[in-house]
């Protein structure tokens, strides 16, 4: 058995049926429509009361830097191999195929559980947002199912998510279109707050700085990574974007970029408003303005997240369905996900599977602890992609890079080691769902994915070429 088998960095672009339409402004908006969203309107509040208090500042700076230290390598790799499937194909070229299968599971758990999470909150602000004009849910259809509440579905969630399935299925440029005009009202209304709140913020607030100590600010970067995680899915869209050498580094490093510094100044004006231990609300920044009486601006507020969550849902679908369809492409799943409709040149089908996994995750099932899943799979994945730009500078230093990474073996280095430790961070219980989660990953490709494998196709053709007669 060759579970090592890698792909060659141009395999799959020869085949790809995507429509490159994407620039490098399409992408930036895509990032920062995936990055500015739950991070701001809905983790900051939580991470501050639970964890870091006013240190919340420093949380956001660590798991900044970790996040910019992988986007480096990534933008490496999205310019040397411009395919759909980011950290997936990625591992593909560089370590072979079985570590390729385990970070493209390890993904399809990032995306699915970040959308279903995504989702869930979406639809408390917009049940806010209804309640303010006096329109209810039944109370059975406002949450997942939790029979002590009467709840069974969280029907506005699985709408919103049918929604962005149908918009997903117009074409990439269409929902790239939608995405930006969403992208800058939200950026609109969080730079409303900040321009309001300045003005009320109480340095006394900031006392004591770092409450629940150094761990607490480390726990504290543990959670809010999962605001940072749209990068990630600007790297999925490599085969539709224009001259991808050139607009994928700078799509990727622009959003980082734009957001970290967002979210340094918002916790900052937050954590000065509010007390932080009253910051344990689910909508902390709209929560803020009500605190300091201005209620104007906090309805604002609430509408801004309501566009910024749904950007963040359209840009995390997106990316799952993209991975889907590289890993049909390459045989490791169903080859019904990779088909491609000849009008829109969209993989249909993977964006309708993609789109009813979520909402029944969003609609049945409960995510409080399961989102955490999200942040260990994502920064095992930043991880893999920084030591694979290790594996190739060393095995395959003569590949064209377009972009390359500043400063190796010290920027992967320390990609590799911040991340691994905001991975120990979080509990065991995230630990152990994520070893079982592998584990029926593993399952699936010891039964499905390697012997319909394209490279074991090709493998098995080239020896019975080679047979002697």
């Amino acid at each position: 058995m060759n579970l090592f088998r890698k792909k060659s960095v141009s395999s799959g672009l020869s085949n790809s049926s995507l429509n490159k339409v994407l620039g490098a402004f399409d992408l930036t908006m895509l990032g920062i429509g995936a990055i500015i969203g739950t991070g701001i309107f809905v983790l900051t509040g939580v991470a501050a009361a639970d964890y870091a208090g006013p240190a919340l500042i420093l949380s956001f700076i660590i798991a900044g830097l970790a996040c910019t230290f992988a986007a480096l390598c990534y933008s490496e790799f999205a310019s040397m191999i411009p395919e759909a499937g980011s950290a997936y194909t990625y591992s593909y070229v560089a370590f072979g195929e079985v570590v390729a299968w385990i970070l493209g599971w390890d993904m399809v758990l990032e995306y699915g559980l970040a959308s279903s999470a995504v989702a869930s909150g979406w639809s408390g602000y917009f049940q806010s947002l209804l309640s303010g004009f006096g329109v209810h849910f039944p109370t059975a259809l406002t949450s997942a199912f939790d029979s002590s509440k009467g709840t069974f579905i969280d029907l506005p969630a699985v709408l919103i998510v049918l929604l962005v399935t149908f918009i997903l299925t117009r074409g990439v440029k269409e929902s790239a279109k939608l995405n930006t005009v969403m992208v800058i009202v939200k950026l609109a209304v969080v730079i409303l707050f900040i321009a309001v709140g300045v003005w009320y913020v109480e340095p006394g607030n900031w006392t004591p700085f770092m409450p629940m100590g150094f761990s607490g600010v480390t726990a504290g970067a543990a959670v809010v990574v999962f605001a940072y995680f749209g990068f990630d899915a600007v790297s999925t869209a490599a085969e539709e974007v224009k001259n991808p050498q050139r607009n994928l580094p700078i799509g990727i490093i622009s959003a980082l970029t734009i957001c970290t510094i967002l979210y340094i100044v918002v916790s900052l004006i937050l954590t000065g408003i509010v007390p932080f231990d009253q910051l344990g609300v689910k909508d902390p920044v709209a929560f803020a303005l009500s605190f300091i009486h201005q209620d104007w601006a906090a309805g604002f507020i609430s509408l801004g997240a309501i566009f910024g969550i749904t950007t963040v849902l359209i840009v995390m679908m997106f990316g799952q369905t993209r991975l889907f369809y590289s890993i049909s492409r390459d045989g490791l799943l169903p080859k019904k996900l990779s088909k491609v409709n000849g009008k829109t040149q969209i993989p249909v089908v993977s964006t309708w599977v993609t789109g009813g996994l979520v909402a029944a995750l969003a609609g049945l099932i409960p995510l409080n602890k399961l989102a955490e899943l999200t942040n260990i799979g994502t920064l095992f994945a930043f991880s893999a992609v920084s030591l694979g730009i290790l594996v190739l500078r060393k095995t395959q230093p003569n590949l064209k890079r377009g972009f390359k990474t500043p400063w190796v073996p010290v920027v992967p280095v320390l990609a590799i080691l911040f991340c691994g430790y905001l991975m120990l961070q979080l509990s065991a219980f995230t630990w152990k769902g994520f070893v079982v989660w592998l584990v029926i990953g593993l399952v699936i490709y010891a039964t499905y994915g390697y012997k319909n494998s394209k490279l074991n196709q090709s493998d098995s053709t080239e020896a019975n070429t080679n047979k002697p007669a």
